[in-house]
């Protein structure tokens, strides 16, 4: 498929990506809260500011969209 995609809107996007992040790497005071989970997903926009971290990959998926995002998965 070679549909041009006009980048200049893409701030504006409502896509949002999904990607696990380890626990270990959390400041102390979200581990702290986290107990003996080893990761959690984290949800970001487009430009990387982190909207939410949840618990499972699932409910990032379903928060994402109950905000009118739509969500994909990054690795």
């Amino acid at each position: 498929m070679n549909t041009p995609f006009d980048f200049k809107d893409a701030e504006k996007s409502n896509i949002v990506y999904v990607r696990p992040v380890a626990v270990a790497d959390l400041p102390d005071e979200v581990r702290d809260e986290l107990g003996d989970q080893k990761t959690i997903y984290a949800v970001h926009r487009a430009d990387g500011e982190r909207l939410a971290l949840v618990k499972d990959r699932k409910l990032a998926f379903m928060l994402a969209r109950q905000n009118d995002f739509a969500p994909v998965t990054v690795h």
